[in-house]
Order: structure tokens, then C-alpha cells, then sequence
């Protein structure tokens, strides 16, 4: 195994996809979990397609993906965030409304230029091939800026994430730190596209945050848990695909839907044993 694992990561495609894979999927758990308890964790799937329509626009005008896609992604953040608070389009219908265009925008872009090429499939269905040697130290920049941030924001984003009106009455900024989870989300998005792909990056956002609450009570422990799994999936994700010749971003998927369907166990078994112990 040791030999097999030494093998796959002897490729340097391989070992640009782990880094940057990392570090993605590292600022993904973390901010999956505020997303979750905020019912908001659709969103990384409505972000996701509206950088896949920039990211078509952009190679349709010849122009670098990544320059296009990030303030595209993240001025529809901010989008969402004012559709979603107005008495007439609420959270799911917002994200529908952008993610829909966005796709429908990016589709005929591709097709009024070379259609749906490599790339274009790239970022739709995830690729470790495309992360380019030139992708590396722009992803892990942007990844070391989220989590950065994140740290710096913790206790603010504890607050808004349990009770935001609780926290707007004590004077916290709520607008301004639900800002800041959307903004570290749209980075966080763009960043793991090129891996993951448009369809399925949402998932590392969501499947390590409800695995870890299967099991963990506090924010804190389920934070951590979250960030332990999403990198555990991902390391052996990139290992399960060369070792099935599979999609790298399905298998990845696929780990973390192993590792919840186990913390579920887990924690039926850890509530029958508490349940005992009381009588």
C-alpha cells in the first residue's frame, strides 16, 4: 500500500492536485460547517455554477479563467446574500435564479466559440490533469488567505452562525460577517473548481460538516472534526481514483460518503450507549 501510495504521488500532476486539493478542501469543511447550521449550504452549488459560466465567458475571450471567475463569483455572493434577505426571493430560490442563468450564460458562450472543449468538461466534471504547475502558488495563496481570515473572524462567525439575532441585538455587524462567509466561499469555490469540478465541488462542502455533527456537540470539536475528515477524504480519494482509474472528484465524493454513512453508525451507537448509561 505504502508503495502504491509512494507510486501515485511520484507524478507531479498528482502531488499540484494533493496541495492544492488540501488546502481547498480544508477551507471548504470549515466554512461548511456556518453554512450548514445556517441552512445556506446550497449556496456553494449556486457559486459553483456561477463560476463555471465565467469561467466559459472568460476562455471564450481568451482571457485567464481564474482573473475572471473570482470577482465574478464574488459579486454574486453579494447577490445572493441581498436577494435572499428581500421578503420576495428567499435563500433556495435566489441560488436557483443565479446558479440557472449562470450555467444557461456559460453554455453559450462555449458554444458560440469551440463548444464544450477540455477545459470547459474540465470544469464541469473535475480534472486533477488540468492543475497546471502555474495553478499551484495562486491556489494555495487564495487558500492561506481564507483560512487566515477564518481564524481571524472565528469568534464573529460563532456568533452569526447559532444566533444571528442574538448577535445583531449586542451590536455585532451581522450583515458584515455573513458577508465575510460568503466572500471566503466564493474564493474557496473558484479555487477547487478545476478539481473538483462544477457538480460536485458543493459536496466537500457539505458531506465533512455533517459527518462530524453526527458525532461531536460543540462548534468547536465539530470545526475540527470536519477540517480532519475533508483532507483524510481527499488524500485517499486521490488515491482510490488511480487505483480504480475513476474521476478524481467522484472518488472523492465517494470517500466522504463512506466516512458519513460510518459517523452515522458511530453516533446511533454512541446515543444507544448514553441511553443505557443513564437508566
Amino acid at each position: 500500500m505504502i508503495g502504491f501510495i509512494l507510486h501515485v504521488f511520484s507524478y507531479a500532476f498528482a502531488r499540484r492536485a494533493l496541495i492544492v486539493g488540501v488546502s481547498v478542501a480544508l477551507c471548504a469543511s470549515l466554512l461548511g460547517v456556518s453554512l450548514v447550521l445556517k441552512r445556506y449550504s446550497m449556496i456553494g452549488d449556486g457559486l459553483s455554477h456561477v463560476g463555471f459560466g465565467a469561467m466559459c465567458v472568460a476562455m471564450a475571450m481568451n482571457l485567464a479563467p481564474l482573473s475572471v471567475s473570482i470577482p465574478v463569483v464574488i459579486v454574486a455572493a453579494f447577490l445572493l446574500l441581498r436577494i435572499s434577505e428581500s421578503s420576495a426571493v428567499k435563500g433556495d430560490s435566489a441560488i436557483a435564479l443565479i446558479s440557472g442563468t449562470s450555467i444557461a450564460v456559460g453554455l453559450i458562450a462555449a458554444s458560440l466559440a469551440d463548444g464544450l472543449n477540455n477545459d470547459v468538461s474540465g470544469y464541469m466534471f473535475g480534472s486533477i490533469l488540468s492543475m497546471k504547475k502555474s495553478d499551484v502558488p495562486v491556489s494555495v495563496c487564495l487558500s492561506a488567505v481564507v483560512l487566515f481570515l477564518y481564524i481571524l473572524f472565528y469568534n464573529k462567525i460563532f456568533a452569526v452562525t447559532f444566533d444571528e439575532s442574538f448577535s445583531k441585538a449586542t451590536g455585532t455587524r451581522t450583515k458584515l460577517y455573513n458577508t465575510v462567509i460568503s466572500l471566503l466561499t466564493a474564493v474557496t469555490i473558484v479555487v477547487g473548481m478545476k478539481i473538483m469540478g462544477t457538480i460536485l465541488i458543493s459536496s466537500l462542502i457539505i458531506f465533512p460538516s455533517l459527518s462530524a455533527m453526527r458525532v461531536c456537540k460543540s462548534f468547536r470539536s465539530v470545526v475540527i472534526l470536519s477540517a480532519v475528515i475533508s483532507v483524510i477524504c481527499f488524500f485517499w480519494g486521490i488515491v482510490g481514483s488511480f487505483a480504480f482509474e475513476t474521476p478524481a472528484g467522484a472518488t472523492v465524493v465517494a470517500a466522504d460518503a463512506v466516512v458519513f454513512t460510518a459517523m452515522c453508525l458511530a453516533g446511533f451507537i454512541m446515543r444507544r450507549v448514553k441511553k443505557k448509561d443513564v437508566r
